[in-house]
């Protein structure tokens, strides 16, 4: 899977070729010209000795036996793994593992083909992948600036789920303005650590802990956070992390270990801007929040029934204006479906942003947009957050369609919510931006003529 999205095709000049109307049934797809790279960009990070697949992609005989397999989850974008549905709301995402339609296509005609070798003289150039345990935005900004870590603690192979709470004196001596941010589980804990929530709290004029907001939150699968340039998500000095660690014994999904790991050891890594970052002009402020999603509840309780379905709905407005930076459903084994919205109340008016038909537990992933497509609120528009629950055996997810789910902390019961994260604007700022896109706009529309 991709690490980063490319802007542009993707694809070779004899794919693209191959791919024009008819040429498929003209000219044979071979894997050593046309497919060997798409899988190696895009899956071997994952299907590969050590990496966290369940079979090894690395050469045509290890690919050969799991074609068919492989266009059947590719043309239904089961994989690469990141479940957002095509040509509704903002497409244009950072981070975003999708194939493109003309990879997929290439796939599904190469296996229709019968999968050939293709010239044993051509020789596809192998991705050069670093360490599955590396940062994912070490390429990018070099190893973190700050790195903390948890206490070490042991996962037993089976048993209940299992929590860690703790504060962490992280050392930071001046506050500072975070780049990005990625939560990892070290080594063989990515199955097992369900998520992992980091929380700021600071000390006040009475010597008091407060909380201060949230440094990151990590689920299972997720890549990590990159907060866009002109904004500032603050880590203040001499604060102390807060831990809330929820573990799952024996691992949820296919890359399960299903046995004991010691030392279990989850790390927070930082990059973060220069010291002056924060007082340079246009700079604004930048938060991670949970929003709840209550809607759809009865007597304060999230319950799905029996072999039944269920809906919970969310709404949040603010009095000034807003960008909404990055979206992240939460739920747990049931869940498999999320929405987000605006609702502009002066027209009547909702706008559909981003939504996911086929979310999974086993994937998280915060949905960050591209800054020039990010949503804009007005004071007094509404964010409408939708998520959906089936709790029958057509779940392929659900453990148990016999039990009554309840909301709660363990894996097996359910979650309401989503993370997202709000660039906090002013008036002066928000028309900036409205101008800087339409001025965008107006050059597109001039290059089309």
């Amino acid at each position: 899977m991709k690490s980063v999205r490319k802007s542009g095709a993707l694809l070779g000049g004899a794919v693209a070729l191959a791919l024009t109307t008819g040429a498929q049934a003209q000219e044979e797809l071979t894997y050593n010209s046309h497919v060997a790279d798409i899988i190696n960009e895009n899956c071997v990070v994952c299907h590969r000795e050590g990496g966290i697949g369940p079979m090894q992609f690395e050469t045509y005989d290890q690919v050969r036996p799991w074609a068919p397999l492989i266009s059947l989850k590719v043309a239904n974008r089961e994989m690469p793994p990141y479940a957002y549905d095509q040509h509704i709301g903002i497409q244009d995402l950072e981070g975003d593992w999708r194939l493109e339609q003309d990879e997929i296509d290439a796939i599904v005609s190469w296996v229709n083909q019968g999968a050939p070798l293709g010239d044993a003289d051509i020789v596809p150039q192998k991705p050069d992948f670093p360490d599955p345990n590396e940062w994912n935005f070490a390429a990018q900004y070099g190893q973190p600036d700050m790195i903390i870590p948890s206490s070490p603690y042991d996962i037993p192979a089976s048993g209940n789920d299992l929590w860690s709470k703790e504060f962490v004196d992280p050392g930071l001596a001046e506050s500072r303005c975070i780049k990005a941010v990625q939560v990892k589980p070290r080594g063989d804990a990515r199955a097992v650590v369900h998520h992992a929530n980091s929380d700021v709290y600071v000390y006040d004029e009475n010597g008091e802990l407060q909380q201060y907001g949230q440094l990151t939150e990590y689920a299972m699968g997720k890549w990590g956070e990159l907060m866009p340039e002109g904004v500032c998500r603050t880590f203040p000095a001499n604060s102390l992390i807060r831990w809330d660690i929820h573990m799952f014994p024996g691992g949820v999904g296919a890359t399960a270990e299903g046995g004991m790991i010691r030392d279990n050891v989850v790390e927070i890594g930082l990059w973060f801007h220069d010291e002056d970052y924060e007082e340079q002009e246009g700079i604004y402020q930048q938060d991670l929040r949970l929003y709840g999603l209550r809607e759809g509840y009865e007597n304060g309780e999230l319950i799905v029934p029996p072999h039944g379905y269920t809906m919970t709905q969310g709404f949040h407005s603010f009095d000034h204006p807003v960008r909404i930076d990055s979206f992240q459903p939460h739920g747990h084994l049931r869940m498999n479906a999320a929405s987000l919205e605006i609702f502009d109340p002066k027209t009547g008016r909702t706008t559909p942003v981003s939504q996911i038909s086929n979310w999974s537990a086993t994937w998280h992933h915060s949905h960050i947009y591209d800054p020039e497509v990010a949503p804009l609120l007005a004071p007094g528009e509404v964010l409408v957050i939708k998520q959906w629950y089936d709790n029958t055996a057509n779940n392929p997810n659900n453990p148990d369609p016999d039990q009554w789910v309840y909301g709660g902390s363990r894996t097996g019961d359910e979650m309401s919510h989503a993370w997202i994260a709000v660039t906090h604007l002013d008036q002066e700022g928000y028309e900036k931006i409205l101008a800087q896109r339409e001025e965008a706009e107006q050059r597109s529309m001039a290059g089309n003529d």
